[in-house]
């Protein structure tokens, strides 16, 4: 009998004390009610990585025809030797993975001699298409972008100056040297300027405005001179 007494106390003790915490914690969300935060307190700027994947980069290649007088010569010869596990550069040297390099610049697309071309750069050698330092710079910047279908998994030249250096290099490569850009090509290839917006006086500008039905805004008045 006392020991059913002392169990029926032990289970009351613990009925009593989770009607307690369930009466602290009701208590305690009325008293201090939980707020939520508007905004993360830690807020990542992912703008850099929208950019990079959204058109960051630029469209196309940089101009490199202003840059091929001073061109480093030697400086493209080192990025050269790069290609020499797929490309020869020597004189009626033969072809291996990728076609000899020799006399490139100036020269038709796909004219060595028993080099199987890709489709796409068949294509433009049959439209009578040369690899001017302008082509040779785009193919070079990201060849899958400039001929479809290319067998050249190169990923590209970003650089604009290492772009100039190695054609400037290739352009050594010949019996006779294609000549640099002139003046005007190197004009005609720089980017065009916007043309700046002219101030319009303040009178004319008030006039604009009732013109469109808008309210002008009065112009400061001249203080004359002492």
């Amino acid at each position: 009998m006392s020991h059913d007494l002392e169990n029926n106390k032990i289970i009351s003790a613990i009925l009593i004390a989770g009607i307690i915490a369930m009466l602290a914690g009701f208590v305690a969300s009325k008293l201090v009610p939980e707020d939520h935060l508007e905004k993360s307190v830690l807020e990542i700027d992912t703008s850099a990585l929208e950019s990079a994947s959204t058109g960051g980069a630029p469209a196309g290649p940089e101009p490199i025809l202003a840059l091929l007088a001073t061109a480093d010569v030697a400086k493209g010869g080192a990025l050269a030797k790069a290609c020499l596990a797929c490309h020869g550069f020597d004189k009626g040297g033969p072809n291996k993975i990728g076609p000899n390099l020799y006399d490139i610049v100036n020269n038709a697309k796909a004219h060595s001699a028993g080099f199987a071309y890709s489709d796409g750069l068949k294509e433009m050698a049959a439209k009578g298409e040369r690899w001017t330092y302008q082509n040779l710079s785009a193919f070079l910047w990201k060849p899958a972008a400039y001929v479809k279908g290319t067998k050249m998994s190169y990923p590209g030249l970003k650089k604009p100056q290492d772009r100039a250096n190695l054609i400037a290099y290739l352009r050594t490569l010949a019996d006779n040297q294609t000549a640099l850009p002139s003046e005007t090509e190197i004009a005609a290839e720089a980017p065009k300027e916007e043309p700046k917006a002219e101030a319009v006086p303040a009178e004319q500008a008030a006039d604009a405005a009732l013109v469109d039905g808008k309210t002008p805004v009065p112009a400061t008045p001249k203080m004359p001179a002492p």
